[in-house]
C-alpha cells in the first residue's frame, strides 16, 4: 500500500519552485512541470505509435514516475549543474535516489522498486521510452520559458538560456511527435491548452498552502491511480487506462474552470446540464487540436470519468466493477478507483492547508465530508480508509 511517507514526497513537488532566478509573472512549480511532462510525452508517444515504432507503455508510465520523484530529490540543483553532475556521476546520485525511496517502493505491491532501481541505474533498459521522456521534459521546459522570456529579456544570459533550450529539443528531431508539435500548431494548441490548466488553482474559494493547480492535480491523482491499479493486480491495459483517464480527468475544466460540487449539487438536474456543455465544448474546442484517430480514446478518458467502462463490441458499456472484465480485450478502465483518488487527493489538500494553521470553515467543513463519504469504500479489497487516516 502507498505508504504515508510516498505521498508527502508526491505532494512536495507543489511547493518545489522553478525559474526562482528569474523574474516571473506567476510562480511555476515542479508539480506543474511534471504533468505537462506526462501529457507530452502520450502525444509524443501516440504519434510515435502512428509511425510504426512501437512502444512501451509500461515503461513510460513507471519511467515518468521513477524520474519524478529522481527530479523532485535533487530539485535544488541548477540544469546545468544537473547535467554536469549527471554526466560524471549519474550512477551514484541515482543509487542515493533509490536508497532513500526504498522503504516506500518496497511496501509497493509490483515490484516497483527493482524496476525503480533497474530503470534508474540499467542505460540499456527502456532507451525509447527514456528519449520520449527526455524529449517532453524538454518541450514542458521551453513552454515555461516562453512565458518568462520577455521578462527576462534584460538579464545577462538570458539569451544563452534561450539557445539551449532550443537545441536541446532539437537532439530529439528524430522523434515524429516533436517534429509535429513543432512545426503544427494545431497539434501544439492542445499541448498549449493543458498548459493553461497550471494557471487554475484549486479551491478557488478558500485560501490553501500549498496552492496546487488543476494541472499538478491530475498528476496526482493519476499517480494515486496507477500505483493503486498495480496494488489489485489490474492487466496492463486497465492500468494504462486508469493512468490516462486520472490525467485527463479534469482537461474540460481548460473550458470551463472549476466549478465546485455545491453549486453543481445545489439544483436537481444541474451537474447533467455542465456535463452536457463540457461534452459540447471538448467536441468543438479539443478534440479538434488532436489527430481523429485518437478521438475516441480521449472521449474514453474523460467521459462519464468516475465510472467503471469497458468496450464491447465497439461500443462504451458501464459495468458494476471493471475487474470482473480485467482481459486486455475489454479495455477496461475502473472510473470509480479515479473518483476515490480524486477526492483522496482532495481530502490531502485541504489537510494538509490545516496543517499549516490555515483554520478555515470551508475546509474543516469539506474535510469531513470527504472523509465520512469515502472511507467506507472497498474496490477489489483496497483500504481507502487507512490512506485517509494517514491525515486524519
Amino acid at each position: 500500500m502507498i505508504t504515508k511517507d510516498l505521498i508527502l514526497r508526491i505532494f512536495s513537488a507543489a511547493n518545489i519552485l522553478r525559474w526562482n532566478d528569474h523574474i516571473r509573472p506567476f510562480d511555476f512549480f515542479e508539480l506543474d512541470k511534471q504533468a505537462h511532462k506526462m501529457i507530452i510525452a502520450y502525444i509524443v508517444a501516440k504519434f510515435e505509435e502512428e509511425d510504426g515504432k512501437p512502444v512501451d507503455w509500461t515503461k513510460l508510465i513507471e519511467g515518468g514516475i521513477f524520474e519524478f520523484f529522481q527530479r523532485i530529490m535533487l530539485t535544488d540543483l541548477k540544469p546545468e549543474i544537473f547535467r554536469e553532475i549527471m554526466s560524471k556521476k549519474e550512477k551514484e546520485l541515482n543509487k542515493w535516489v533509490i536508497e532513500n525511496l526504498n522503504n516506500d517502493l518496497s511496501a509497493l505491491n509490483g515490484d516497483f522498486g527493482k524496476r525503480c532501481y533497474r530503470y534508474l541505474l540499467d542505460t540499456d533498459y527502456a532507451l525509447h521510452e527514456k528519449r520520449i521522456l527526455s524529449a517532453a521534459h524538454c518541450l514542458s521546459t521551453k513552454w515555461e520559458f516562453t512565458i518568462i522570456y520577455p521578462w527576462n529579456s534584460m538579464i545577462y544570459g538570458i539569451e544563452k538560456t534561450k539557445q539551449e533550450i532550443e537545441e536541446s529539443i532539437a537532439v530529439f528531431d528524430d522523434l515524429s511527435g516533436i517534429r509535429k508539435l513543432v512545426i503544427n500548431r494545431k497539434y501544439y494548441g492542445f499541448l498549449d491548452l493543458c498548459g493553461q490548466l497550471r494557471f487554475q488553482q484549486r479551491w478557488a474559494q478558500a485560501f490553501r498552502i500549498p496552492k496546487t493547480s488543476v494541472l499538478g492535480h491530475m498528476l496526482i491523482v493519476a499517480f494515486f491511480s496507477y500505483i493503486l491499479s498495480v496494488e489489485m493486480n489490474a492487466s496492463e491495459k486497465r492500468r494504462y487506462n486508469n493512468f490516462y483517464s486520472s490525467l485527463f480527468h479534469d482537461i474540460p475544466e481548460i473550458l470551463t474552470k472549476d466549478i465546485v460540487s455545491p453549486v453543481k449539487s445545489s439544483i436537481s438536474g444541474l451537474e447533467d446540464i455542465i456535463k452536457q456543455y463540457e461534452k459540447k465544448q471538448v467536441d468543438e474546442k479539443i478534440l479538434p487540436l488532436i489527430p481523429p484517430g485518437w478521438h475516441s480514446e480521449m472521449q474514453y478518458f474523460i467521459e462519464d470519468e468516475f465510472s467503471d467502462k469497458i468496450i464491447e463490441n465497439n461500443s462504451v458499456k458501464r459495468v458494476d466493477n471493471a475487474a470482473c472484465f480485467d482481459d486486455n480485450k475489454y479495455n477496461a478502465v475502473d472510473g470509480t478507483l479515479t473518483e476515490i483518488c480524486d477526492k483522496l487527493c482532495a481530502y490531502i489538500e485541504v489537510s494538509m492547508a490545516l496543517e499549516y494553521g490555515i483554520k478555515s470553515p470551508v475546509l474543516i467543513k469539506s474535510k469531513q465530508k470527504l472523509y465520512d463519504k469515502y472511507t467506507g469504500i472497498r474496490k477489489n479489497k483496497l483500504d481507502f480508509k487507512q490512506l485517509f487516516d494517514y491525515f486524519c
